[in-house]
């Protein structure tokens, strides 16, 4: 059965990424018109636009649309702005905020991953201005400071380092506590928090809870 992608994204936006308050045109225009079939696996393609996490392998997972939606409008990306993601995934949110802003850092664990992200963006056409790394955030260095930064896994907490990175003036976008009840978050430069949603989305690796131990 051939699937229309362009109505099946059409759909997308107007019954889910909308209704969950996403209003900001630029985002919707970018959702609308990136083909997120392109960034998931060929056994997946029909749930594309589905509400619902797609498997990625290496324990990863795609996160839902409406989730996607919400990072993208709270991190309002400039055209100048440059921004680092921490967890690449499938590459489609990069290419998504590689349309926003002026460039885009991708940090991704898995090699794999990062290799097939890379090849998608450069299939699909998109993702010039983004640079995927192999890397560990939570080891790895820079001097370089970021306008926005995205982590696409949850932490229990916010790692000081992630957010040395943001220049004055720069937000970062997180989910953040205990499963099953996190809080997506923006947290500024200058210290100052804000609450935007509830979710429930897994670790980032390296940055869940210890387990407790329970008799």
């Amino acid at each position: 059965m051939m699937i229309d992608y362009a109505h099946a994204r059409e759909l997308m936006v107007e019954q889910q990424i909308r209704p969950w308050d996403v209003l900001d045109i630029r985002v919707l225009d970018v959702l609308a018109r990136l083909p997120r079939e392109a960034f998931v696996a060929e056994s997946h393609k029909a749930l594309a636009y589905a509400d619902i996490e797609l498997p990625l392998g290496f324990g990863q997972k795609m996160m839902k649309p409406v989730i996607e939606g919400r990072t993208l409008q709270a991190l309002d990306l400039q055209p100048g702005d440059e921004v680092l993601e921490i967890g690449t995934g499938s590459g489609y949110l990069s290419a998504c905020m590689g349309e926003l802003a002026r460039e885009v850092l991708s940090l991704e664990i898995e090699p794999d991953l990062a290799a097939t992200a890379r090849a998608r963006l450069d299939a699909a056409g998109l993702g010039n201005n983004v640079r995927i790394e192999t890397a560990d955030a939570l080891a790895w260095e820079t001097e370089r400071r970021f306008d926005a930064i995205c982590i696409t896994a949850a932490v229990e907490t916010v790692p000081a380092r992630f957010t040395q990175w943001l220049r004055p003036g720069g937000r970062l976008f997180v989910i953040r506590g205990h499963s099953p009840v996190m809080e997506a978050v923006l947290v500024k430069s200058d210290g100052s928090i804000d609450s935007l949603f509830e979710t429930d989305i897994d670790y980032l690796r390296g940055a869940a809870p210890a387990p407790q131990f329970q008799l």
